[in-house]
């Protein structure tokens, strides 16, 4: 284990997991993840070492086959992932978030259909907010889920989609003015679909269209997609919860772990890349020493190390609060905010180090440097968590005059 971004107070449970996870990250994701990658290839032997190792269960109840384990452990090991690939870590994440809204907010029903079965990681979550037109305003989703008997009747356009492709359960939030009244609160009158469909691309189910990945700059690997429902039908048991109505709070819920996760993979990503600024400055040699000697380059190593640690702590704050049940979006959203800024910081700072090598497809950092920029946007930009900050701070800090 590395010097840096150590948790104290861990369980000996919780440190054989995060040790296991570590080798599996560098025995099966390091060696190959840059390769697999710059094809934009899906990880298909690494999702199956992840299913043996438990870790779709991770979060899951012992009584639907998960391991029962905090969300301290799982940040912890997805910030292990992320070291290793971000887009992995994206895989499970999207999953995670689906398996917690059914946890807390599922019928007995629903809990029961899917969370063994997610546990072994044979049904696959994703989850959808997102709309072409929507960026960070939620309130203005325009799909609609409309009731028909004993059905309910989705259309709308969905996008950017984690796991869209190879997930079987897809959440989908959609406005359902039904039983609500004209003039409701947008985020009133949302409601959350469980979507079951066929992995793959094209029409997955009749009414449902999963176009093709996205092609982005980094995060490959990964399907990325869209998703378009045309007359789809889903029976009214599908319903998250068993009542419309509550779609915009269950997300916001399963939205607020993400933002955990989110944090926990920008610290993945800043470790690495400063296990790569600071074994490729003591080999490089430059004026007759290697570049580490240079105070210019120890002044960056220092500076990089302490953000990778201040990350750290502020993400395991984060997941501690929200396991105490405590409210925790002031702590999930300085994590997230802290921890993507950093990891861009750091990111950068390594590829600097790199010199012209870090432009090259050749090196590591190449990749982790197109990877950063994700973070930035993913389960929110930093513009929203900064209002989440300042709202929650005005709530806490009242004036009493």
């Amino acid at each position: 284990m590395s010097r840096l971004a150590q948790t104290a107070g861990l369980t000996d449970v919780q440190q054989e997991i995060l040790s296991t996870v570590r080798n599996f990250v560098d025995k099966e994701i390091i060696p190959v993840a840059t390769e697999l990658e710059h094809r934009d290839e899906y990880p298909t032997d690494i999702v199956e070492g992840l299913k043996e190792l438990g870790l779709f269960g991770l979060m899951i109840p012992e009584e639907y086959g998960g391991l029962g384990e905090s969300l301290l452990t799982y940040a912890l090991c997805v910030e292990e992932i992320a070291r290793g690939w971000m887009s992995v870590s994206g895989i499970i994440n999207t999953h995670f978030i689906v398996a917690y809204m059914l946890k807390q907010h599922g019928t007995q029903e629903q809990k029961d259909t899917f969370l063994p079965r997610m546990a072994l990681g044979e049904v696959r979550g994703a989850f959808s907010m997102s709309e072409p037109a929507l960026g960070s305003d939620v309130s203005a989703i325009s799909s609609k889920g409309v009731k028909d008997g004993d059905e309910y009747v989705l259309d709308g356009q969905k996008m950017w989609l984690t796991n869209g492709g190879t997930s079987t359960l897809v959440a989908v939030l959609c406005r359902s003015d039904e039983g609500h009244p004209e003039g409701t609160a947008p985020h009133k009158s949302m409601t959350t679909f469980l979507v079951e469909k066929e992995p793959g691309f094209g029409e997955v189910r009749p009414g449902l269209t999963i176009p093709g990945k996205i092609d982005k700059m980094g995060y490959k690997g990964v399907d990325t997609t869209e998703l378009i429902m045309d007359g789809l039908r889903i029976p009214a048991n599908r319903v998250l919860g068993g009542a419309t109505g509550r779609g915009f709070y269950q997300m916001m819920d399963g939205v607020e772990v993400g933002r955990v996760n989110v944090a926990a993979r920008g610290c993945g990503v800043a470790q690495r890349a400063f296990e790569l600024g600071v074994s490729y400055a003591q080999q490089r040699q430059t004026f007759g020493k290697p570049i580490a000697q240079h105070q210019a380059i120890q002044f960056k190593l220092a500076e990089m190390a302490t953000k990778v640690e201040a990350a750290h702590a502020m993400m395991v704050n984060a997941a501690r609060k929200k396991d105490s049940g405590e409210r925790n979006d002031l702590e999930a959203g300085m994590a997230k905010y802290l921890a993507s800024e950093y990891c861009k910081e750091v990111v950068e700072d390594a590829f600097r180090i790199h010199g012209g090598y870090g432009f090259s497809k050749e090196y590591e950092i190449e990749r982790l440097y197109r990877e950063a920029p994700m973070l930035l946007i993913g389960e929110g930009t930093a513009e929203i968590q900064k209002m989440i900050i300042g709202r929650r701070l005005l709530e806490e800090y009242r004036f009493q005059g």
